[in-house]
């Protein structure tokens, strides 16, 4: 009669979150339990007899907890091939436990690293070595050998365990959650321990953090991922109100963030498709949303207002008198904060309009890169902060100079178009903090600016013309003087500068160069 096999799990998990109830489900089952320390510990105290770690390897756990799991005992139980007779006839001539089912998470790196002043000794010493060596062998093993990474996973494995129709694609999917889990888990690691930018070898650590109502389109689905332990505002996004957020809707508060963080008076934007159709600051919250939406009430229509302020009943019957006196939607509002009153006021407006919060905007973003994805990889690059330290080196090169409003203007106007898709071209007022015409997305500068003119309108007479690149010929220079443009800022730098000055100067128009590009895509 041959002699039935002990069958072993292994569990050792930092979340304990329901491991007593999931390890009582494989002692029922047949399997005894091999823990170590503190999850060892809170088993034994919930009446569940454990093998401690230490009668497997043979040894104590050694040099403060450092080394305990990690031995020839456990990962050759983990390990060997069962489908192989010799494997088998090993594992017994060297007593090794058939360890079939690892349950293990890790220690917490991602919290420790992410504490407000943590050393970088006490970071280290949350890398998990023993876990992922346990899990890396299980899930490579998963034909004979269940890995459980998530206590997420427990309610079903408890059912199918218990019927027996765990099959080979279930093992192999829990596999693959195990090295995602690994992999997300090493690139934290990755990232703190050397944030230069641009190494050879990159993997990026992202969490799923949002399921959206669909993608770009209607038939394509999408989800939202973010980094840990970095201070996101779309992390903190949270709906008070209304639809659910498409990829759009997404991509447009993220638009619409990064326009107003540049700004500390108070700042509203409109986005459509991801960039602004209107963008305005002004003394009160009112007022900035006001002039926002007035800068192209048209685009504005089922838009997606984002302000850096929060958000009262009185800024928002802006949104309701834009209802009442122009039949405009808004699809999605997002600020900073909401109180109850104005939330049920702009329930009112419109019942199908979202409304999201995401806190206190920091002036600048704390992702560690901008990312744009291309076929078959991504593209890294810094980001393009500093903005107001390049107004320092800016250059009058026209014989008017700018008096201190149309100074003050240009640097408004600056920071806008930083922030609107390339080729930018943007008329702002001659005195108010509010573009009048947004020139954008145009493959060539002069149809640019031929849209922004055209939608300012009366407002180009004194008003401030703003460029996110040079002016390869003069014809932008003689469009805006005939609209009555009196002052312009552009990058400069090309072989066409002096005719563009030359152009400047018979207008008496007052140029600025940047020397600095703001594209934006």
């Amino acid at each position: 009669m041959r002699r039935k096999i002990d069958r072993y799990a292994l569990v050792s998990v930092f979340d304990k979150t329901g491991i007593v109830e999931f390890t009582k489900v494989l002692i029922h089952l047949g399997y005894q339990i091999i823990s170590t320390g503190g999850t060892g510990k809170m088993l034994s105290e919930n009446g569940i007899e454990v093998i401690p770690i230490q009668s497997v390897t043979g040894n104590p756990e050694s040099f403060d907890g450092r080394m305990k799991t990690i031995s020839f005992q456990v990962e050759s139980g983990i390990l060997f091939d069962r489908s192989k007779i010799s494997h088998q006839k090993e594992a017994k001539k060297l007593k090794i436990p058939f360890i079939d089912i690892v349950v293990c998470n890790l220690y917490p790196f991602e919290q420790t690293a992410a504490k407000r002043g943590v050393k970088l000794d006490e970071a280290v010493e949350s890398i998990d070595v023993g876990g992922p060596t346990m899990i890396r062998a299980a899930a490579k093993n998963f034909k004979h050998v269940l890995v459980v990474v998530d206590p997420n996973d427990y309610p079903t494995l408890s059912i199918l365990l218990r019927s027996s129709i765990l099959f080979e694609k279930r093992r192999k999917e829990l596999a693959a959650k195990a090295f995602r889990h690994l992999s997300f888990y090493d690139a934290q690691i990755a990232l703190y321990l050397d944030k230069k930018p641009f190494p050879h070898e990159f993997a990026l650590p992202l969490r799923k953090l949002m399921t959206l109502r669909y993608g770009e389109n209607p038939h394509q689905k999408g989800a939202f991922y973010g980094y840990p332990h970095v201070q996101s505002l779309l992390h903190k996004l949270k709906k008070r109100w209304g639809r659910d957020l498409s990829l759009v809707n997404l991509t447009d508060i993220n638009a619409g963030i990064e326009a107003v963080r540049l700004f500390r008076e108070y700042a509203s934007v409109v986005i459509k498709h991801n960039s602004p159709c209107g963008i305005a600051l002004g003394k009160t919250g009112k007022e900035a949303l006001a002039r926002a939406i007035e800068a192209d009430p048209q685009s504005a229509f089922g838009g997606v207002v984002v302000t850096n302020f929060a958000l009262d009943t009185d800024s928002a019957s802006v949104i309701a008198s834009f209802k009442d006196e122009k039949k405009g939607t808004i699809d999605v509002v997002a600020c900073p904060r909401i109180d109850v009153s104005t939330l049920s006021f702009l329930q009112t407006i419109r019942k199908s309009m979202g409304v999201y919060t995401f806190g206190i905007i920091p002036r600048k973003t704390k992702d560690p890169y901008n990312i744009k994805w291309v076929d078959g990889g991504l593209v890294l690059q810094t980001h393009d902060n500093n903005i107001d330290k390049s107004f320092l080196t800016w250059k009058t090169v026209t014989t008017e100079k700018p008096t201190g409003r149309e100074l003050q203007q240009m640097q408004i106007a600056w920071k806008f178009l930083s922030r609107i898709r390339s080729n930018t071209i943007v008329v702002i007022d001659k005195n108010l903090p509010m573009t009048r015409g947004i020139g954008s997305g145009q493959t060539s500068r002069i149809r640019s600016a031929k849209i922004a003119l055209e939608q300012a309108g009366n407002f180009t007479k004194g008003g401030i013309l703003a460029s996110d690149s040079f002016f390869p010929f003069e014809d932008c220079v003689k469009l805006a003087a005939k609209n009555g443009i009196a002052a312009i800022v552009q990058q400069g730098g090309s072989i066409n500068d002096n005719a563009s000055i030359a152009a400047a100067n018979k207008a008496r128009i007052t140029m600025v160069f940047t020397e600095r590009r703001a594209f934006w895509h």
